[in-house]
């Protein structure tokens, strides 16, 4: 009973002021379904909404996912997942995260832990049933804020509060914090850009360059992760007019050379930034006349899919544009051998980097978005039965011949000239 009675009074209610968006979460039945199980399998075990989820919640923005902390041993909740025929992998056990994955929906559940020790890149920890222990090893106020299923919030450092002024403050010494993660300098620049209404501090500032070589014992994977989610953020278009957080960025990401070209952006273009993915954003930061597109690629671990893409728009793009570029028939080309969706973006990329007639871009863009993509009803088998064929060397040396004069051709081609093409 005394647990039960410390759970009621180590929560604030907050029902008139938490958003409707987190009252909405806990009426998804696979949410809900969590917080039964972990909140009644004994008296003092609990589950909380936490952190990214919460701050979203809090102003009123898009929620991409959900995370959860527990006052249960990992173990133990793998057991209550288990029992339950709930699948769940193991994502990060030894720091006591569990994601389960109930109809597809993926809930990350963390044990609650404090920091035994620290080297600025990996924490060694321990589980924790101490709600209060697991918010002070958290990075900012505005990240250590709790929740319960029915909105009643456990805000210890007051985060909240932080969050209605534009406060975006590390929890206790902020040396102290980044030397315990030094990606928390990358995470300062986005929550900074995101909410702060007020002026870096300078102490801040003089902790972040003073520890800012430390930025070398995070992984490639952590490092691009973190920027990943800075291009995409709503604070982004102010990077580039914030010179501490601009120099800060250019300095852990030496290749992004071109950062200017997210200045002064009308309207239209900030349209078109604020539709893109990443890679795109990334493509128009690092490329260049130079090999500096390559270097990036070798040292931060792209997938194959979007290595192809920066490459698709180096290839056109990194030196001086052709003027034949823009021309119809030639995207039409473009069209055939890249699909839709690369052409449609190498438009837009054409359009940011003010290639060109904005107006005959747009058209040219709105033309393709409708234009289908060429078909060549001619293939092996046609030639097979037509021109009495063998299949081998002849007959795809033939093919290729009859692609390369319909692609040359406006994508037009007469049976005799596939007639006289195969005779020749």
């Amino acid at each position: 009973m005394i647990n039960i009675i410390n759970k009621f009074f180590t929560s604030s209610n907050n029902e008139d002021s938490i958003n409707f968006k987190l009252k909405k979460l806990s009426e998804v039945s696979e949410i809900a379904k969590i917080f039964k199980l972990i909140n009644y399998y004994s008296e003092d075990s609990e589950v909380r909404y936490v952190g990214g989820c919460i701050r979203r919640a809090l102003k009123n923005e898009k929620i991409d996912d959900i995370d959860l902390a527990t006052n249960v041993d990992p173990k133990i909740l793998c057991e209550i997942l288990k029992k339950n025929n709930i699948s769940f992998y193991e994502s990060g056990i030894e720091h006591g995260t569990i994601t389960a994955n109930i109809n597809n929906q993926l809930l990350e559940i963390t044990t609650l832990r404090k920091d035994v020790s620290t080297d600025g890149r990996h924490a060694s920890v321990k589980f924790s049933k101490n709600w209060f222990e697991d918010a002070s090893r958290r990075d900012f106020t505005i990240n250590s804020i709790y929740s319960d299923i029915n909105g009643n919030l456990f805000d210890p450092f007051d985060g909240k509060k932080d969050l209605e002024k534009g406060i975006v403050k590390f929890i206790g010494n902020s040396e102290k914090r980044i030397q315990e993660d030094y990606l928390r300098i990358l995470r300062y620049i986005r929550f900074f850009l995101i909410y702060s209404k007020h002026k870096h501090s300078e102490e801040l500032k003089k902790n972040i360059k003073k520890n800012i070589k430390g930025i070398s014992k995070i992984s490639s994977e952590r490092l691009l992760d973190e920027l990943k989610k800075l291009f995409l953020s709503d604070g982004f278009l102010k990077l580039i007019n914030d010179n501490f957080c601009l120099e800060t960025i250019e300095i852990i990401f030496p290749q992004l050379k071109n950062l200017n070209i997210f200045k002064n952006l009308n309207e239209k273009k900030k349209e078109i930034i604020k539709s893109k993915d990443f890679i795109f954003l990334l493509s128009l930061s690092i490329i260049d006349e130079t090999d500096n597109c390559d270097y990036f690629l070798y040292k931060y671990n792209l997938s194959n899919e979007n290595k192809k893409k920066i490459k698709f728009f180096q290839k056109y793009c990194s030196k001086k544009i052709d003027k034949y570029l823009l021309d119809k028939k030639n995207l039409k080309k473009i069209l055939y051998f890249y699909q839709t969706e690369y052409l449609i973006d190498l438009i837009d990329f054409c359009i940011i980097k003010n290639i060109g007639s904005l107006e005959k871009n747009i058209k040219l863009r709105d033309f393709f978005r409708k234009e289908p993509i060429p078909r060549l009803n001619v293939n092996a088998k046609y030639l097979m039965e037509k021109f009495n064929l063998k299949e081998g060397k002849e007959l795809g040396e033939k093919l290729k011949k009859i692609e390369d004069y319909w692609i040359n051709n406006s994508f037009s081609i007469k049976d005799k000239e596939i007639e006289k093409i195969v005779k020749d």
